[in-house]
């Protein structure tokens, strides 16, 4: 059984160009906004970078009750008690990382085509990142999921699936109805908002009066 997490509005970091104060500024204002849970993603930082931007993050996080989430690294999830980790299909299988964190903690994993999707809820997992639903510039190496996966998914996937890749204000709503999504994960359109604050308002409210 999934544990009791809102994944309506997951918004995914991502530093850009901006210094720390100002990432952690975006962040702080897109929770004020309504953001329902959040993954750090660090591609790119030494494992101490990443571990102390975690600490400062999680400080954030906690203050408005939000989940965090970490982006492939099981040892700084750890390491920061966060609330879980997020696994990409090269990153460590869900059965094994479920040994390691143990029952309580949130594992998702990313799903490009069905065949994960099913496999990742028959292993255990809390819930699934579906996508790319529309070509994304964030995550180059993400490939669009065939429509037929994306029924499939509707069909047979009972644990919560959020839509990843592309997704935009102007589509939340189409994306909502078609595949009856458990909640939308934003990058840009938030990150990158003139005001993250409105921005994720905006994103609620469409998701809300789906």
């Amino acid at each position: 059984m999934s544990k009791q997490v809102d994944y309506t509005l997951y918004l995914v970091t991502d530093q850009f160009d901006f210094t720390e104060d100002e990432f952690l500024r975006i962040i702080e204002e897109a929770l004020k906004g309504g953001v329902t849970i959040l993954q750090l993603r660090e591609k790119d930082s030494t494992t101490k970078d990443f571990y102390e931007l975690a600490v400062k993050v999680k400080e954030i996080t906690d203050k408005y009750d939000v989940p965090l989430i970490i982006n492939d690294r099981i040892d700084i999830a750890l390491a920061v008690d966060a609330a879980g980790v997020h696994l990409g299909q090269d990153d460590m299988p869900c059965k094994i990382a479920r040994q390691i964190l143990g029952p309580d903690k949130i594992i998702g994993i990313s799903a490009e085509k069905y065949i994960y999707a099913i496999t990742a809820q028959n292993d255990g997992a809390d819930y699934l990142g579906v996508g790319a639903i529309r070509p994304t510039p964030t995550k180059t190496d993400c490939m669009k999921i065939p429509e037929e996966d994306l029924q499939k998914v509707q069909q047979n996937i009972t644990i919560p699936h959020v839509a990843i890749g592309g997704v935009k204000l102007d589509n939340t709503k189409q994306v909502m109805e078609d595949y009856n999504f458990s909640g939308v994960s934003v990058v840009s359109a938030i990150m990158l908002a003139e005001d993250p604050q409105q921005a994720a308002r905006n994103f609620i409210e469409i998701i809300k009066d789906n």
